[in-house]
Order: C-alpha cells, then sequence, then structure tokens
C-alpha cells in the first residue's frame, strides 16, 4: 500500500514541476502584458520630434491582437537602436494623436513609419519587414545610411 502512495506522489510531483517549468519557460517575465499599451517603450512623439535623431514610430491599438505579438519585438528592436533612434509608441484611438494619426497613412495595426523631422521625411515600412527581425534591421540600418549621406551634403 504504502509502495501506491509513494508512486502516486511521485506522480504528482513531476505533474506539478513539469506544469511549473513550463510556465516559468513560457512567462519569462511572470508579468503578462495584456494590451500593447502595457509595454512603455521610448520616448513621447513631442520631445521625439525635438530631437536630431530619426525616430521608429509605432502606431497601435490596444484591441489589436497583431500589435500585442509585435511588441516583444518591438522592445528588442528598440533597445538595440536606443542610440540611433528615437523609439516612440502612438495609440492610433487616442485624440492627442488625432491630428498626427491623420496625417499618415495608417492601412492597418501596427504601422510602423521611420519619421525623420531633420529631413521631414517619413517611412512607411512593410509589415512584410518588420515581422522578421532580420529583415527590419536591414531596412533600419539603411535609412541610417542614406541618412548619414545626406549630412555630408552642404546646405545652402
Amino acid at each position: 500500500m504504502s509502495k501506491k502512495i509513494l508512486i502516486t506522489i511521485g506522480i504528482i510531483l513531476a505533474v506539478v514541476l513539469t506544469s511549473a517549468v513550463t510556465y516559468a519557460l513560457t512567462n519569462p517575465s511572470m508579468e503578462q502584458k495584456h494590451k500593447p499599451s502595457d509595454y512603455k517603450i521610448g520616448i513621447k512623439y513631442d520631445e521625439a520630434v525635438q530631437s536630431d535623431k530619426p525616430m521608429m514610430a509605432l502606431f497601435y491599438v490596444d484591441w489589436c491582437g497583431y500589435c500585442l505579438k509585435f511588441m516583444p519585438k518591438y522592445k528588442t528592436i528598440s533597445k538595440i537602436y536606443k542610440d540611433k533612434y528615437n523609439v516612440v509608441m502612438l495609440n492610433a484611438e487616442d485624440p492627442a494623436n488625432k491630428e498626427l494619426v491623420e496625417d499618415v497613412v495608417l492601412s492597418g495595426f501596427p504601422t510602423l513609419y521611420i519619421i525623420d523631422p531633420k529631413y521631414d521625411n517619413r517611412i512607411l515600412l512593410n509589415n512584410g519587414i518588420y515581422q522578421d527581425m532580420k529583415k527590419l534591421r536591414v531596412e533600419l540600418d539603411r535609412y541610417l545610411r542614406i541618412r548619414g549621406l545626406l549630412d555630408l551634403v552642404p546646405v545652402n
């Protein structure tokens, strides 16, 4: 009888430990985010516009599952490029962003732009690019190279 009890306890412990390890691996931060605005990435748009650096501007809405899925990638890319780009998150449904949202073209969510106030330039990044981290980095680096060339051209 005691052998059956020990086997049963062993099985229960194995199931509990397996569940705990699986949960820890799938939720490493243990802080689950339920909507994109739970992520606090970057600076405010008004600050970014005043800076000399170009910005990565992410337009999102809180009800968008694709936006929520993209946020960990955006967080990672923001850490990689924090010295070269200002990183901005803009809720497209926030009334404070209404004028900018009407001025840019949003065909869906999330929408990612490179906005460069210095050269009054906006580049819409296709979602096929920013869903692939390698392709996204290629485009971000490409813009920085082109901007570097523009910086070399004398202004008359």
